[in-house]
C-alpha cells in the first residue's frame, strides 16, 4: 500500500513514480473512485494518465498521500485492507488537505501479493 500510494507523490522536487501501480496490481486490475452520485471506474490505464498529466505539468505540485490507520484481513492466498489515508497538495497554486477511505482487495500470485482491485471515498 505504501508504494502505491507513494508512486504519485512529487513533493520537493521528485518525480512521480506512476508505473509502479503497474507493479503492484494485477494487469486486469480496477480501480474506483466512488465518491458523489455515480462510480467512476478505471482499469489502470485510465488511472494512470491522467494522474501522470497533472503530477507533471505543474497542475498538482507538493503532493503526497499517506494512510493514517489500517486493518488487513488475509484469509489463504486472498486479502483485504480497509485504510484511512490522508492527503495534501497543491492544485492550480492552492493549497489543499483532504481525507478519505480505501478499500483494497489483494490476491497472492506466483509474483508475490499483487491488489486485484481498489476503491475510495473522500471525506468531503
Amino acid at each position: 500500500m505504501r508504494t502505491f500510494l507513494g508512486a504519485f507523490t512529487n513533493t520537493a522536487g521528485s518525480r512521480p513514480n506512476v508505473d509502479v501501480v503497474r507493479e503492484v496490481f494485477i494487469p486486469q486490475g480496477m480501480i474506483i473512485k466512488n465518491v458523489g452520485a455515480e462510480p467512476v471506474i478505471y482499469d489502470l490505464d485510465a488511472f494512470i494518465e491522467p494522474r501522470e498529466k497533472i503530477l507533471t505539468d505543474g497542475t498538482l505540485t507538493e503532493f503526497s498521500e499517506w494512510e493514517v490507520a489500517e486493518r488487513t484481513e488475509i484469509f489463504g492466498s486472498i486479502a483485504h485492507r480497509f485504510s484511512d489515508y490522508r492527503k495534501s497538495g497543491f492544485l492550480n497554486g492552492e493549497g489543499f488537505e483532504g481525507s478519505g477511505h480505501k478499500t483494497t482487495q489483494f490476491i497472492r500470485t506466483p509474483a508475490g501479493w499483487r491488489m486485484s482491485s481498489m476503491a475510495w471515498d473522500d471525506v468531503e
